[in-house]
């Protein structure tokens, strides 16, 4: 078993974790704060998931930015950062400029990176580091601590679960065999709305990395407005959580294959998909724990900082 596999398997056991951890931290964003959320790559997608939940809850407005193309001058009560290493040369950036002017806090898996100076308060969910290259537990279980936050700050939005809910559904993701139709698929686009959004995102990026798949992610109405154009036969159409009005049926009607598990909480069926990217990958011979063009840590040229 590659250890990108057998890091996913550990996720259960790590949002459990992380919802007594995240319930008791005192730097989170309070109700009523508006907040932005930042990161980069995998980090961004679970930044955007959470955003969209916290304004769902009523928690306050909430932003989500790629570090890189965070607004100059906006103005917001707190910053999240995520970034496993701690060494993200544009969380570091954004951090430097943001310091005595906006209270931030950074999740991270590394108490010995430049992150632990940079942010107001820190996160560290080291349990949920990784020696895969592909982040796959550290990006959820950031955002099982970020749910637990909400959890304990007021109500979650109807039909969510909460953290220990969803470790429930993912026991199940980590050991139900995967769809075979779905493993022999060509192409697989993914959708979400709301917060899901974010996960369809992360969805196609773990695909895209892990095994060089062929894949797309968009808002689930959006689908009809083009992105439909590309299913067929032996082509897969994923949602995330609930499954659109009638979405079912385009789907069929153009011969493409609809998953859809919308019993699940989204983040376990998220699961589901790094065990497909997996999958894909040691079937053409790649190696899932050091994917091609890829590496944990890049220096960006003439910053001299590692970026992850």
């Amino acid at each position: 078993m590659s250890r990108t596999a057998s890091e996913i398997a550990t996720q259960p056991s790590c949002w459990r974790r992380a919802a007594q951890a995240g319930a008791a931290f005192d730097g989170l964003p309070r109700p009523g704060e508006r907040v932005a959320v930042t990161g980069c790559g995998t980090s961004w997608f679970m930044a955007i998931a959470y955003a969209a939940l916290r304004e769902a809850a009523g928690q306050g407005e909430t932003d989500a930015y790629a570090s890189s193309e965070f607004p100059a001058g906006r103005r917001y009560d707190r910053v999240v950062a995520i970034t496993r290493s701690g060494t993200t040369s544009e969380v570091l950036a954004l951090l430097g400029e943001l310091r005595g002017t906006t209270p931030t806090v950074a999740l991270t898996a590394d108490p010995k990176t430049p992150v632990m100076e940079a942010a107001d308060a820190v996160a560290v969910l080291d349990w949920a580091d990784e020696e895969s290259v592909v982040q796959t537990r550290f990006a959820t279980t950031a955002l099982a601590f970020l749910r637990a936050g909400l959890e304990a700050a007021g109500p979650l939005p109807a039909g969510v679960k909460t953290v220990a809910e969803a470790a429930v559904d993912a026991e199940l993701a980590v050991t139900e065999p995967l769809d075979e139709t779905v493993v022999a698929a060509e192409q697989w686009t993914f959708l979400g709305r709301g917060w899901t959004y974010g996960l369809a995102q992360e969805a196609g990026l773990k695909m895209r990395e892990a095994a060089g798949a062929w894949t797309e992610s968009y808002p689930a109405m959006e689908y009809r407005h083009g992105p439909i154009a590309i299913t067929g036969p032996n082509r897969v159409a994923w949602v995330f959580g609930t499954l659109p009005e009638g979405l079912a049926g385009e789907v069929a009607g153009v011969g493409g294959t609809l998953v859809a598990h919308p019993s699940a909480d989204p983040m376990a069926d998220l699961i589901r998909a790094q065990r497909l990217a997996v999958v894909l990958a040691e079937s053409k011979g790649y190696d899932p724990d050091h994917p091609r063009n890829l590496s944990r840590s890049v220096i960006l040229p003439g910053q001299g900082v590692p970026s992850n």
